[in-house]
């Protein structure tokens, strides 16, 4: 299996498996828990970078202000991207943000295909429109304007863009943008804790030891994710974004029992059909390259 490919779906395994974390610290606020998984995640970068001996590499490749201004950007699209995730999941949305992320790999494709110029072949296509359809029909189901799931899919959508023409490598990269966030979101907790509000060092060391932990299950799939969307197109990086919200969209009904009504069931059938063209078309596509490449004998 492709490197790249690899990477992305295991990032996405972890991803899906994400709320029964958060879930775990359910009682610290939503606030506090982005400003952990910011300010824990960039410590944990910098050893990572000093034990490397990659730091003085790292402080001479941010010196340009345009990759600090490129970052920046970056640094603010996931950080809104985390705070909503974490708020939507432990106020009992994790069908809504699976939405999101069956909404986010459209993006994906959708700014590949524009911005990128990437290319799609026909039956990609084909694909790509039944799953527009299935969203199409989970979003007029859901009655409302599904505001956290648009909310997650274009943010991540663009983080992904940006990640895609960043010029930094993965490790570099998160540790600017978590750097970058890093005096905002100590400068929070600080304030959090001046005010009484403060969680850490004040809700038990199993709180602790999760809140320090947020910087590491953050770090490691983003890093996962940033190394897979430099290695394979960026619309093959949203078809496969699926298995998070799949795997989410599961954990909210069957462990956290979120209504999930028929139309729903309609809805991501739909865009598991499309799931399942797109795979075989790309199977088939592999498989013939393989063997133009194979030296015929005799």
């Amino acid at each position: 299996m492709n490197r790249g490919v690899l990477l992305a779906i295991s990032a996405y395994v972890m991803w899906g498996f994400f709320p029964f974390y958060w879930k775990l610290l359910k009682h610290i606020p939503a606030l506090q828990l982005l400003g952990h998984r910011i300010g824990w995640s960039f410590i944990l970068l910098v050893v990572v970078l000093i034990v490397t001996r990659r730091w003085a590499d790292f402080r001479s490749a941010i010196a340009s202000p345009r990759i600090q201004r490129s970052y920046l950007v970056a640094a603010i699209l996931i950080g809104v991207n985390w705070f909503t995730y974490v708020w939507a999941v432990n106020a009992g949305f994790i069908v809504e943000t699976s939405l999101g992320y069956f909404i986010n790999p459209l993006v994906s494709v959708l700014l590949g295909v524009v911005i990128l110029k990437e290319q799609i072949r026909p039956w990609q296509w084909v694909a790509i429109g039944i799953a527009a359809v299935g969203v199409l029909y989970l979003t007029i189901s859901y009655g409302s304007l599904p505001w956290i799931a648009l909310t997650l899919a274009f943010s991540f959508g663009f983080y992904g863009l940006a990640k895609k023409t960043a010029p930094l490598n993965a490790i570099q990269g998160l540790a600017l943008e978590t750097g970058i966030l890093f005096l905002p979101s100590v400068g929070w907790l600080a304030f959090s804790d001046l005010t009484g509000d403060g969680a850490f060092l004040h809700t038990g060391w199993t709180s602790d030891l999760l809140m320090i932990g947020a910087g590491i299950v953050t770090a490691i799939p983003l890093l996962m994710f940033a190394s897979a969307a430099k290695m394979i197109p960026l619309s093959m990086v949203g078809i496969l974004q699926y298995i998070a919200p799949t795997i989410q969209l599961i954990i909210g009904v069957v462990v956290f029992n979120e209504s999930f009504t028929s139309t729903r069931v309609i809805g991501f059938s739909i865009v598991w059909l499309a799931l399942v063209i797109f795979g075989i078309e790309g199977w088939i596509v592999r498989r013939g390259a393989k063997r133009k490449l194979i030296p015929k004998t005799g």
